[in-house]
């Protein structure tokens, strides 16, 4: 089973979503204070189930938020950050080489996310 693990920076705080292997599957920005990045948490676990819209195709279709965004960086790379109700960026991913891998990042957020432990470092 996955988890959050939050750890404090020298700016503030910040959490990653690890699975059950102990990969990253998502990092957050960086939080000005602990309970701030446990909001932060607690916006992935609800919009974890989000639609994904995949800007890597022509004429992809806009959705509506929460949702995941894929897309690929100036490297060449799949990404996906998931963006909350505002419009904020909560989560993002890793860069990947083949969207499969990238589409796989976001079912294990999906699945992982919802009942997540948090864990404080």
């Amino acid at each position: 089973m996955g988890k959050f693990v939050m750890r404090q920076t020298a700016t503030g705080f910040k959490f990653d979503l690890k699975a059950g292997n102990g990969e990253v599957i998502a990092t957050s920005e960086v939080y000005t204070s602990d309970s701030a990045c446990k909001n932060g948490i607690e916006s992935v676990r609800k919009c974890c189930g989000s639609e994904v819209e995949d800007q890597t195709v022509e004429n992809f279709e806009t959705l509506k938020h929460p949702k995941y965004e894929v897309y690929t960086d100036k490297a060449g790379e799949f990404r996906f950050r998931l963006k909350a109700r505002n419009g904020e960026i909560i989560a993002t991913g890793e860069g990947y080489k083949s969207k499969a891998s990238c589409l796989n990042g976001i079912e294990s957020i999906k699945k992982n996310a919802p009942e997540a432990p948090v864990v404080e470092e």
